[in-house]
């Protein structure tokens, strides 16, 4: 029997947005990112529980679209799939995006994965013409912010 290639999925793509412009909370510091964080985006009762890894979309005027909870790990890492990040950023029509993961150790200072995990998503970023503002490492009493130490 041949196979009949007229009979496809049609794939939409569709974004419901329930906030105006004008309510968006805007990034326009490392401060700002931190506090947008820990305010609504990682749980005080995980924080010094187990790694988190965090995506924020946000537009071309760097206000938030949104924020993705990409990938959990245990007390001293998670593993963060670059492709999977890309996806969301590129599903949400984001123009510039922010990473974040805590450290539940306490530890500002990132470790070398880290490094190396921005250096890769500063590369895909730039394939795809998506600005990479920022990778904020949280802990319970400040952050780390990449950009502010020249590092992206």
């Amino acid at each position: 029997m041949t196979p009949n290639y007229t009979q496809v999925c049609e794939v939409k793509l569709t974004y419901t947005n329930k906030v105006k412009s004008s309510e968006r909370y805007a990034i326009k510091e490392s401060s700002d990112v931190y506090r947008f964080l820990v305010e609504y985006v990682y749980s005080p009762e995980t924080l010094l529980l187990r790694e988190s890894f965090k995506l924020l979309l946000l537009s071309s005027a760097n206000k938030v679209l949104g924020y993705c909870s990409m990938f959990e790990g245990g007390t001293v890492s998670t593993i963060a799939d670059i492709k999977m990040i890309m996806q969301a950023a590129l599903l949400s029509n984001a123009s510039a995006i922010i990473i974040s993961h805590n450290h539940p150790s306490g530890q500002l200072e990132p470790s070398r994965e880290d490094i190396n995990l921005t250096e890769k998503i500063k590369q895909a970023c730039d394939v795809i013409a998506i600005r990479f503002l920022d990778h904020i490492i949280v802990t319970d009493e400040g952050y780390y912010s990449f950009t502010d130490e020249g590092r992206i």
